[in-house]
């Protein structure tokens, strides 16, 4: 047995890393990532750039020992009938099982000037995808080019550390994708009311260093030019390799390629028609490979997964579709403009199959949950969408039981526990719970739940906690 070998060092390669070590496997392990750091939270990055978190806390735990790490490299060939693969730096390393887990690239969009070559971005303009892009921004405006999850995220994000922000977008709302119009009228509001200027229904026609020429002929100052525009898998090795590719590296249910030695995990991999792009979801691939080549599980079947945008001062959710059939069903919603809040849930058989919540911390709680466990939703539809429901009543506090941290299934519970323990700020509780560590979204909750322990002045310790 030659062992398995990991193309690509991101967050995906290093939980299935871990996890292989964690189920027993018998062979070697060897990660190669072309970074020259060992893997760290991406989804992160955004709180890098905008100056609210240092590049340093992004670190994931260590890999076991027993994992070979080979980092600043590339994996360059694929030979398929020796089972062997070429590095940048002119190794050849063996396999038995090869993962491929590449990621993906940002999407650029066909815009005259942000490239001055293949691959190679404008003065100016920058994507967030690796450590390295977060450098500090240029002096000038920012402008923000697409209106999605990654687009809202970073406006907010970048007005809060006191730049000038504009968002230019093709359609005419946000979050097009994930919300109807009228939630996606109050996140719009609340956008521009905390100063970024918005540019609905527009696209850039030109881009110099210093300015963005939008089609109807405006011209945006930009400083930086920042690309929220989607991302591509990065399939070329596969391709290369004779693989399957479409959208992304075609895969079957046990994360399988067309060559039963070659599997594919993450934003590279096409699982039934759909690429994964949430670290999400490739830690839940990492992990049902981890099983699969373990001999503890037989198939990958993707969960339910909720999107939790990192917007400091108005809470969201988008549900995913839960299954085939898309917005089919009952559909129930709320719009509460004066306050800032919007609902809409389309119901199957009393159940969420999919839906957005804007703007109630305790509703957005609610119908997570709800939709995560499958639950029947309770008679009273008004209370569940302003979270007036009688479980989250009151000062709007979580039950001990409710997950806080959805990567890791961190508990409420749970974080407290390692608070009495001593685990008193967020560093400290990511080490003991892993909450965090994951997308992101929930390290407000868990600064704010710090700092009402605290405020508590509770130092006991909980009694039959565990770790």
């Amino acid at each position: 047995m030659s062992g398995v070998v990991v193309a690509g060092g991101g967050p995906a390669a290093h939980r299935l890393a871990a996890l292989l070590v964690r189920y027993g496997y018998a062979g070697e392990v060897t990660v190669v990532g072309a970074e020259p750091r060992p893997a760290y939270n991406r989804a992160l990055l955004g709180s890098v750039l905008d100056g609210t978190l240092d590049a340093g806390r992004l670190s994931l735990p260590a890999l076991p020992a027993a994992v070979r790490q080979l980092t600043g490299m590339r994996v360059t060939a694929v030979d398929r009938l020796r089972r062997t693969v070429r590095t940048s730096d002119g190794r050849e390393l063996p396999y038995g099982v090869l993962v491929l887990a590449t990621g993906a690239r940002p999407r650029v969009p066909r815009v005259p000037g942000l490239t001055t070559a293949p691959g190679r971005l404008a003065e100016g303009v920058r994507a967030v995808r690796t450590a390295a892009d977060c450098r500090p921004l240029s002096e000038g405006p920012v402008v923000v080019l697409g209106g999605g999850i990654r687009g809202v995220e970073s406006a907010r994000a970048l007005r809060r550390a006191g730049h000038e922000v504009a968002l230019v977008h093709p359609a005419d709302r946000l979050m097009d994708r994930h919300l109807d119009a009228a939630g996606s009228a109050v996140v719009a509001e609340w956008l521009a009311g905390r100063g970024v200027t918005l540019h609905l229904g527009r696209r850039a026609g030109e881009y110099v260093p210093g300015k963005v020429v939008l089609d109807d002929g405006q011209v945006l100052a930009a400083g930086t030019v920042l690309l929220c525009t989607g991302t591509v898998a990065e399939a070329a090795l596969a391709r290369a390799s004779g693989l399957d590719v479409r959208a992304g590296v075609v895969v079957d249910a046990l994360l399988r390629t067309g060559d039963p030695h070659i599997h594919a995990i993450g934003d590279c991999a096409e699982h039934a028609g759909a690429v994964g792009t949430t670290v999400l979801r490739a830690w839940e691939q990492a992990q049902a490979l981890a099983r699969i080549l373990t001999g503890r599980g037989q198939s990958y079947e993707p969960g339910r997964r909720v999107l939790r945008p990192r917007t400091p001062g108005k809470d969201m959710v988008v549900l995913p579709p839960a299954g085939p059939g898309a917005d089919t069903g009952e559909t129930v919603s709320l719009l509460d403009r004066a306050r800032g809040r919007h609902a809409r849930l389309v119901l199957r058989g009393g159940r969420i199959h999919e839906g957005a919540v804007v703007g109630s911390p305790s509703a957005v709680a609610a119908v997570s949950r709800l939709y995560l466990r499958d639950e029947p939703v309770p008679a009273d539809l008004l209370a569940l969408l302003t979270g007036a429901d009688g479980e989250y009543a009151g000062d709007g506090a979580l039950p001990d039981e409710a997950v806080v941290c959805h990567c890791n299934n961190v508990t409420r519970k749970a974080v407290k526990d390692a608070w009495h323990r001593g685990a008193h700020d967020s560093a400290a509780l990511a080490r003991a719970t892993r909450a965090t560590t994951g997308c992101g979204s929930c390290t407000s909750a868990i600064r704010e739940l710090c700092t009402a322990l605290a405020g508590a002045g509770d130092d006991t310790t909980v009694e039959g906690a565990t770790p």
